[in-house]
């Protein structure tokens, strides 16, 4: 079978990483098909090969536009495939071809991120219908949907009435990486490697000296930000510690917009924005924090919060049902819209240490295995061509 993977936004967070991770776990597991896969310039040069049954193909076409559903299918056609993954809610509604899609969330459809846009607010609320009608068609016209939780199946059930049947879960799984990469670097020590890697990254000179909150991801609206400083403003105010909030992510306009926030409150020396982090800067950050801080409104997996735990991190969260469903016990839970419960879990956190028994939870993260999606992944794959 010759399977064609849309890798243009292989570089992004989030569905990047599940790209990134898709990509390699198939290149080790499966021994017969063969894959294509659609990269932009930028990654294409850079972009390795699992193995020679793989090849890659230009496609140098933005997302969320016009011309994607125009000229992908043309490029697709040309690379004469039996099925074509599409890992995000950019489905090429006029491919003719067989497809399965991954639907991470159904954001798009709650939260307006116009401010951000250059297009004037008509046109913008033009283009978010467009996208509800591609995805709308789209979700009809591929073979199977994979959702990355249970919460997202749900959603897509509810707000586009596909069959039950027609949607497999399959859940995201913690970056090696994130682990390896920082494991490597700790020093030599049998007491240590006794212990377990986790016991390792935290061995690790910090990059941050002072004690810090974290926060890891984009800032776009349905994350919350704004609650989580307000909570810290409080946290400043009435607590003695000096503790930081550490905000790690690309800088846009909507991290600029927090910037000014942030200098509106006066809390420009307590508030760090690291900006883009990489695998082993972030499992050291991950592995120092006092607790992982993640407000957000809406998400379709939380994977930056399992990464925080498979460090060892304790994890303070919005109590929303995808956190319940991933992260069951594991973790504090606050109600998202009060920035007073938050204030309170952010006290309690630098007051006294997580129970070990609750930051561990080894046995949840067998879950969790981006090796087990690839495998789930095939599956899927098999049963869309038949």
């Amino acid at each position: 079978m010759r399977i064609g993977i849309d890798a243009r936004l292989i570089n992004e967070t989030g569905v990047g990483r599940y790209i990134r991770n898709l990509v390699r776990e198939l290149g080790r597991q499966d021994k017969t098909n063969e894959y294509t896969v659609f990269l932009k310039k930028k990654e294409f040069g850079s972009f390795e090969l699992p193995n020679p049954r793989w090849k890659k193909v230009l496609a140098e076409v933005g997302w969320h536009t016009l011309s994607e559903q125009v000229m992908m299918p043309w490029i697709m056609l040309r690379a004469r495939l039996d099925l074509v993954h599409i890992p995000y809610f950019n489905i090429p509604i006029f491919y003719p071809g067989r497809m399965v899609a991954t639907i991470h969330d159904l954001t798009i459809l709650h939260f307006d991120t116009g401010k951000a846009t250059t297009l004037p607010w008509v046109l913008y609320k033009l283009r978010r219908a467009g996208y509800r009608i591609a995805l709308a068609v789209g979700l009809r016209r591929v073979k199977q949907i994979i959702a990355v939780s249970k919460t997202t199946k749900e959603e897509i059930i509810d707000h586009f009435h596909v069959q039950p049947e027609k949607i497999v879960v399959t859940y995201e799984g913690v970056d090696e990486r994130v682990k390896s990469q920082s494991f490597d670097k700790a020093q030599d020590d049998p007491e240590r490697s006794r212990m377990g890697q986790k016991s390792k990254v935290k061995s690790q000179k910090r990059i941050i000296d002072t004690p810090y909150f974290l926060y890891v991801g984009n800032a776009y609206p349905h994350k919350n930000l704004e609650t989580l400083l307000s909570a810290f403003q409080t946290y400043a105010t009435h607590q003695a510690s000096s503790a930081q909030l550490v905000l790690v992510g690309k800088e846009d306009f909507f991290y600029r917009k927090i910037k000014k926030l942030v200098s509106s409150m006066n809390l420009d020396e307590r508030i760090l924005f690291f900006g883009h982090a990489d695998d082993w800067q972030l499992a050291n950050l991950y592995a120092h924090a006092m607790a992982f801080v993640f407000p957000s409104l809406m998400e379709g997996f939380g994977l930056p919060a399992l990464e925080a735990l498979a460090l060892g991190c304790p994890v303070i969260v919005s109590d929303i049902p995808v956190f319940r469903e991933i992260l069951t016990n594991h973790a504090v839970y606050f109600n998202p819209h009060s920035s007073q419960e938050l204030y309170e879990a952010l006290r309690r956190a630098s007051e006294s240490n997580v129970p070990s028994s609750d930051r561990d939870g080894v046995k949840m993260f067998e879950m969790y295995s981006w090796s087990n999606l690839a495998s789930d992944t095939l599956g899927v794959y098999r049963h869309a061509s038949s």
